[in-house]
């Protein structure tokens, strides 16, 4: 099968102007090991290698590549271009939105004026609403997660984008070529959530199925729809390529990390082709970001501990479902540029809420679920199995989320620590944001564990935790909240949200809730 590159380096041949070099021996590695070239640099123009090969003269566009020696060109990007590259789920489906937003809001007209095949445009803004000058360009580059982190180290690219979080040895390789901390809130940018949607054939009379059935499929142990209450049909099983982010997150919460190997495998070459593929194939099986679900049957999942589990924009926000993951842009300290800043900046914004929305993902605004008795949660709660001792303070609770509301920021820390997570980090801003504008009111932070440990000794654990985050909201917000009280509760390992028979569910259960007087009380 023909690569994304060389795919992309055959239909850009006619687009590019030749500018010759010195010939120096360089090698051409993609992230994903598909491409590994040496040979002679025969000339570079354009973000094109060509080089002389053992297979003759080859064109690889650098959006794929890294280039590895002493004749490679410098290709740091220019001061007045914006190149974004990575995640072919931000790239084709989130940055068009928000550029054309960003756009209005800088009263330009944004003018689509390069594509390279289905891996590159480029965008031009014209000042005036199309009537002025050209104030700005963005190239996009629609690749996997792996290649934002190349692309950055090459200086290829100003921001990489990514569907997953930079691994440490991606941010160590960075940080020893003076990208400064990749992890740092000048580098690391989060500017929505997403939900992995497992999705079928609309024909397909499976519409739910377990965690464990579904991780059968993808290794191996299941290969007939039959065996899950389906039709005698075998299973054809849809994969995005290694070294993409979907497929990463997949893999991890789904498989544990394991890669699997079904029996009617397909590889897809993006989220947009695996769509295509659902689409096409009655018994086919895949995985998409929730933007690119079109037409496609979700599937519904439960984990091992009956609780089920749906790709909802409050679980997303909350970080609650399995497959929930957010989105993320780097930027390199010693590379970033103005442009660069600015738009990131408009895009953490509330203003650009609305453009991603629109996109088909998750915005980082806030939302409300209501609380109180006759609602799902004080349903589980009475119906969890407690003992007579638990049971008061479920209880407790229940009476206590009466005339509440819960708001969709949710806390976590790094374990063992009082560290916010980088999703909890950017929540913080939120909801001081949203309180802000809020009436006088009191709010009430609530403090969960996983059930590790005695049940007394985690409610106290999770009262400290909430008390703790009062004193960081107070401390970040300043002045801006001295019209909002803030009240806590700590309810140990009640009303878990995942199962805590894996680290990851015991990650998620191990949180600061966010309660609001209900607008209707």
């Amino acid at each position: 099968m023909k690569t994304l590159a060389l795919k992309s380096a055959l239909l850009c041949s006619a687009l590019c102007w030749p500018v010759v070099t010195s010939a120096q021996e360089i090698n051409l590695r993609s992230a994903d090991g598909s491409i590994d070239l040496t040979g002679d640099l025969i000339e570079y123009q354009d973000n094109i290698y060509v080089i002389s090969s053992a297979l003759g003269s080859v064109r690889v566009p650098g959006s794929q590549v890294d280039c590895f020696g002493t004749g490679c060109p410098d290709t740091e990007v220019l001061d007045d271009e914006v190149t974004f590259s990575g995640s072919d789920t931000i790239a084709d489906g989130l940055l068009p939105v928000l550029l054309a937003s960003y756009a209005t809001s800088l009263e330009s007209e944004p003018v689509l004026t390069e594509t390279i095949g289905s891996v590159e445009t480029k965008t031009e803004f014209i000042d005036n609403f199309g009537f002025g000058d050209l104030v700005h360009s963005y190239r996009v580059r629609s690749s996997i997660a792996s290649d934002a982190f190349m692309n950055l180290l090459g200086k290829s690219a100003e921001v990489g984008v990514a569907s997953r979080r930079i691994t440490v040895e991606e941010a160590r390789s960075l940080r020893d070529y003076g990208a400064g901390s990749m992890v740092s809130v000048e580098n690391e940018h989060i500017l929505a959530a997403d939900s992995i949607v497992v999705i079928t054939h609309p024909s397909n009379p499976v519409t739910s199925m377990t965690v464990e059935e579904l991780a059968g499929i993808y290794s191996g142990s299941i290969s007939n729809w039959s065996e899950l209450g389906g039709n005698d049909a075998p299973i054809s099983a849809v994969h995005l390529a290694r070294g993409s982010g979907t497929r990463g997150v997949f893999e991890e919460n789904i498989l544990q990390g394991a890669p699997g190997q079904p029996v009617n495998v397909v590889e897809a070459l993006g989220s947009i082709d695996m769509s295509r593929q659902i689409d096409e194939n009655e018994n086919a099986i895949g995985y998409v970001s929730i933007a690119f679900k079109r037409g496609a049957q979700s599937v519904s999942l439960t984990n091992e501990c009956g609780i089920a589990m749906e790709a909802d924009e409050f679980s997303a926000k909350t970080g609650e479902y399995i497959l929930q993951r957010p989105l993320y842009f780097y930027t390199r300290s010693d590379t970033v540029t103005d442009p660069a800043r600015d738009f990131l900046t408009w895009a953490k914004s509330p203003e650009a809420n609305a453009a991603v929305a629109k996109s088909g993902f998750i915005d980082l605004g806030i939302a409300t679920l209501p609380l109180g008795d006759g609602t799902l949660r004080a349903e589980n709660l009475r119906n969890a199995g407690l003992d007579s001792y638990e049971s008061t303070f479920a209880d407790a609770m229940i009476e206590q989320m009466n005339g509440y509301e819960r708001l969709s920021s949710t806390f976590r820390f790094f374990t063992g620590s009082n560290r916010l997570t980088p999703q909890s980090r950017v929540g913080l801003e939120s909801l001081i944001s949203y309180l802000e504008d809020q009436p006088s009111t009191e709010i009430l932070l609530v403090g969960f564990t996983d059930d590790q440990g005695p049940f007394d000794a985690n409610l106290g654990v999770s009262q400290d935790r909430a008390e703790f985050m009062v004193s960081e909201i107070t401390a970040a917000a300043g002045d801006r909240l001295d019209h909002i009280t803030f009240a806590t509760a700590g309810y140990g390992e009640l009303a878990p949200a995942a199962c805590n028979a894996t680290s990851n569910g015991r990650a998620i259960n191990r949180r600061i809730e966010v309660w609001a007087p209900a607008s209707d009380s």
